[in-house]
């Protein structure tokens, strides 16, 4: 008798991934006015992808280098990119970098820098009373709960988006902070919290890190959208900054999808801030260890792109230009879309969290009912939580969309 090889019988169909389901859909379809509004890329006023005019001329900078070759990377990166990426997280003049505290790794961009970071933290965090759990606000970015459950750590949710307002739960959220077992792990969105497009203020970020502070919490920051969310690099990191210059314990997950424009080159990096240089040098040496056993050495070209941005002051300027095209084209959508709806339109509701909220990603506000509305009666593929990517608006289609935002709000679409 005969032993049978697994037939995978017992392996269920994993339900396809909504947002790429999404473009999917509206891919197929025919309608001309049709808008996605649900993937997080950006796109120009024509509605097509955009590549960075400094991104091309890198390009061909790489390309003419006679002595450049397709050897691996060292495990942990190309330093040139993963210090300079310190640097412009952190501020060249951080406390944690002029103390070479900063163990900075080469990650598989945003999503990359979150696992390993998970992973770090489930093989080496010694986590309290609390157990293995990482808070995440609520909502958050989706794939957040795939990464941590990965590595064995439970995701539970703290307050951070109050419906009735459009805006922060700011009450809440800190209440959970104060209540919650010392030494916990909470997950902090650095700047442009996605999907809200809701951040806290400078004076709040202050409040949460004195909690943070008081009660041992580590600091999970996540920053994918660094001078993309306002057109400002140095803007945009102050509260990871100020958490650091505070002596916040933390690490960091940065991309380089969004403000360079590189989402399939896949560019990023993981810092954890380290308490003395020494716990820098042991924590730099496991996550070698954890990054070789996955995919032994990161990939070049995008890091090789992005470290010749930063690492000469005219290319990096720019950079700088070219950010404050993309978030200013957004910004201006969000005045646009909030001019049509409340003075044009004069439609039901109050409107101005449109304009109050920052980066890609705006929550409109309205019910799932609404948002399968558009969907499917006007062609405008969003999330069925209200949420909006506002770079798929642009001169040709805000108005449209705004006279079927309009319509489902009244119920007669």
């Amino acid at each position: 008798m005969s032993v049978q090889a697994e037939s995978w019988h017992g392996v269920p169909q994993a339900p396809p991934d909504s947002i790429f389901k999404l473009t999917a859909a509206y891919k197929e379809d025919t309608f001309p006015q049709k808008i996605n509004l649900g993937v997080g890329a950006y796109r120009d006023d024509e509605d097509k992808p955009w590549v960075l005019p400094v991104v091309k001329k890198v390009t061909e900078i790489l390309l003419n280098d006679p002595g450049l070759d397709h050897e691996y990377l060292p495990i942990t990166g190309l330093p040139s990119f993963t210090s300079a990426a310190a640097k412009l997280i952190l501020g060249a003049d951080s406390p944690a970098i002029t103390g070479d505290r900063v163990a900075s790794v080469q990650t598989i961009s945003g999503t990359g820098a979150n696992h390993l970071g998970a992973l770090f933290l489930s093989r080496f965090y010694g986590f309290g009373e609390g157990g293995r759990k990482v808070w995440l606000s609520n909502p958050t970015w989706v794939n957040h709960f795939a990464i941590f459950n990965n590595v064995s750590i439970e995701p539970i949710t703290y307050p951070y988006y109050d419906p009735d307002t459009i805006g922060l739960a700011f009450q809440p959220f800190l209440n959970t902070l104060r209540t919650a077992a010392p030494r916990c792990v909470f997950l902090l969105h650095a700047c442009a919290h996605n999907p809200t497009g809701v951040d806290p203020t400078r004076e709040q970020w202050g409040q949460i890190a004195d909690v943070i502070l008081e009660k041992g919490h580590y600091a999970f920051f996540d920053c994918a959208y660094q001078g993309f969310a306002s057109g400002d690099l140095e803007g945009d990191a102050w509260a990871v900054r100020e958490f650091v210059k505070r002596g916040v314990p933390l690490l960091v997950c940065q991309s380089f999808a969004k403000n360079a424009g590189l989402y399939g080159e896949r560019v990023g990096a993981l810092h954890v801030v380290a308490p003395t240089k020494e716990a820098a040098q042991r924590i730099k040496s496991q996550l070698s260890v954890l990054q070789r056993s996955e995919i032994s050495n990161p990939p070049a070209h995008g890091a090789r792109l992005v470290s010749l941005i930063l690492n000469d002051q005219t290319l990096f300027d720019e950079w700088k230009r070219d950010i404050r095209t993309m978030a200013g084209r957004i910004i201006e959508m969000r005045k646009e879309l909030f001019r049509l709806l409340s003075e044009e339109l004069k439609t039901p509701g109050n409107w101005e969290h449109i304009v109050n909220q920052i980066g890609m990603f705006s929550f409109t506000g309205i019910n799932s009912e609404a948002s399968q509305a558009l969907t499917e009666k006007a062609h405008v593929y969003l999330t069925t939580n209200g949420r909006i990517s506002m770079a798929g608006l642009n001169t040709h289609n805000i108005r449209y969309f705004a006279e079927s935002l309009d319509k489902a709000v009244r119920g007669q679409l």
